[in-house]
């Protein structure tokens, strides 16, 4: 069956649209709890693998974005990104320390707008990287870019910074969108953008898309992928706009009435992942595609996708350490986040410890249920011997379906509307499914039965 041709109906949406993770971790950030001691960071660094990937947070933008749910900075005042970058030198240091000579592989600036930061910044900010990290002479060096903060000249110099791989904010070419989320770009900016990375050798170019914006609707939104399409990235990012205006104050000035319903949502994510399939991309899943020659396609088709904090990975899902404010870090099943505010993040770097100000240490069945997750929605199916067999549940005395006998139960209304079929040996999302994989995944989730937890996240749809 071809995912882009699935007629919905009401019934199904109101069914499987639940309020659910995007697993880019499992369990998610919200299980992480201050009751968490820093000297577990040190404990497991000590044992982390040799390469790892760094994520740099860079919180400042020079305006907001209505949409946006990030942890940011919104401010005009430039000299705040060198005091900034003043407290990540004094984090390098500290993590320094604690890796000795492990190596990074993967390295990935966001934000808010990294792109905030000028020429001068950027410099300094690679320098210390290249002072405090052993980076890897062929190491995957990435950033986000809104495309009104990076001029051609400040792209030719990430370029010589060692940067190889450019994600560029569209999610949506359409005025009357643009307007409403308070994002007004030109495409013709976007375009002479892409050209000028294809001349200056990046390996590769991603567009970020969102579908659920307000105003959007078939015709107009056909339009802006026809125009992605047309640009020929790399990679495409099709995310669906999370509307929680009670926990992002800047979403409050985007009405409800404005956002298309959920059949129309649906609509418009079945609309991309029809028009790029058919232009030669490959779905990835639940937000992403990319070329079949992309690192990404290869490691989905040779069965190592990860995911990570980052979303889909290459690099893995348990090596990734994140500095600035709000990031998260995820090593050897140990989870650890970075105080949210700047002045917090500050104030404790100033007294010589890490910003960390929670964790959560994973039990062994947190690691047989992230695993689980991982594959399902990495790779829409799951081997159970194989599975089973690697995660040593045989050898413990557990047989996999009395271990996971709830999971089996709530999947029981999903095997009945054709969108997993599970057997003893097999458990496989079908197409028809796999529009739902974060609403199947959750039925191996088993934090989010919280009453209070569930609400906080967005519906899949």
């Amino acid at each position: 069956m071809d995912i882009s041709e699935i007629s919905w109906n009401q019934e199904l949406i109101d069914k499987y649209n639940i309020n659910g993770p995007r697993y880019t971790s499992y369990p998610t950030a919200l299980a992480l709890s201050e009751n968490f001691s820093v000297n577990r960071v040190a404990s497991t660094l000590a044992n982390s693998p040799v390469q790892l990937s760094l994520y740099i947070h860079i919180p400042f933008c020079h305006k907001l974005c209505f949409y946006c749910g990030c942890n940011k900075v919104v401010t005009r005042h430039q000299h705040k990104a060198d005091i900034y970058l003043d407290y990540l030198a004094k984090e390098m240091a500290l993590y320094r320390t604690l890796l000795g000579a492990r190596q990074i592989n993967q390295l990935h600036l966001g934000g808010g707008t990294p792109t905030f930061l000028t020429e001068q910044q950027l410099s300094r900010l690679m320098a210390l990287l290249h002072r405090y990290f052993d980076v890897a002479t062929d190491a995957e060096i990435s950033i986000e870019i809104d495309p009104r903060s990076c001029s051609e000249s400040k792209l030719r110099h990430l370029r010589a910074l060692g940067f190889n791989r450019v994600s560029y904010g569209v999610q949506d070419f359409d005025q009357q969108v643009q307007i409403a989320i308070n994002r007004v770009q030109d495409a013709e900016l976007i375009r002479n953008h892409v050209q000028t990375s294809r001349e200056l050798g990046f390996d590769s170019v991603n567009l970020d898309l969102i579908y659920g914006l307000p105003y959007q609707q078939i015709k107009s939104f056909s339009a802006s992928l026809d125009q992605v399409i047309a640009l020929s990235p790399d990679r495409i990012s099709l995310f669906s706009y999370a509307h929680l205006p009670s926990r992002f104050p800047g979403q409050r000035k985007i009405k409800d009435e404005w956002l298309p319903d959920a059949p129309l949502k649906l609509e418009l994510l079945q609309l991309g992942i029809k028009k790029f399939t058919d232009a030669g991309y490959q779905f990835i899943g639940m937000d992403h595609f990319a070329k079949s020659d992309d690192a990404l396609a290869q490691a989905q088709q040779q069965g190592r996708l990860q995911r990570n904090f980052q979303g889909y990975t290459t690099a893995g899902q348990d090596c990734l350490i994140g500095l600035g404010a709000s990031s998260i870090s995820q090593v050897d099943g140990v989870l650890w986040q970075n105080a949210k505010d700047v002045s917090d993040y500050y104030a404790a770097l100033d007294n010589d410890q890490l910003a960390v100000v929670k964790g959560f240490i994973l039990s062994q069945d947190d690691r047989l249920r992230a695993a689980l997750i991982s594959q399902l929605i990495c790779h829409f199916f799951l081997d159970i011997n194989q599975f089973s067999e690697k995660c040593a549940l045989t050898s413990i005395g557990f047989d996999f379906w009395n271990y996971f006998a709830d999971a089996k139960h709530k999947l029981a209304s999903f095997v009945a509307d054709g969108l997993v079929i599970v057997n003893a040996n097999r458990i496989e999302v079908t197409a028809l499914g796999r529009l739902w994989v974060r609403s199947i995944c959750a039925c191996f989730d088993a934090y989010l039965d919280d009453a209070v937890t569930t609400p906080r996240y967005s519906k899949v749809i």
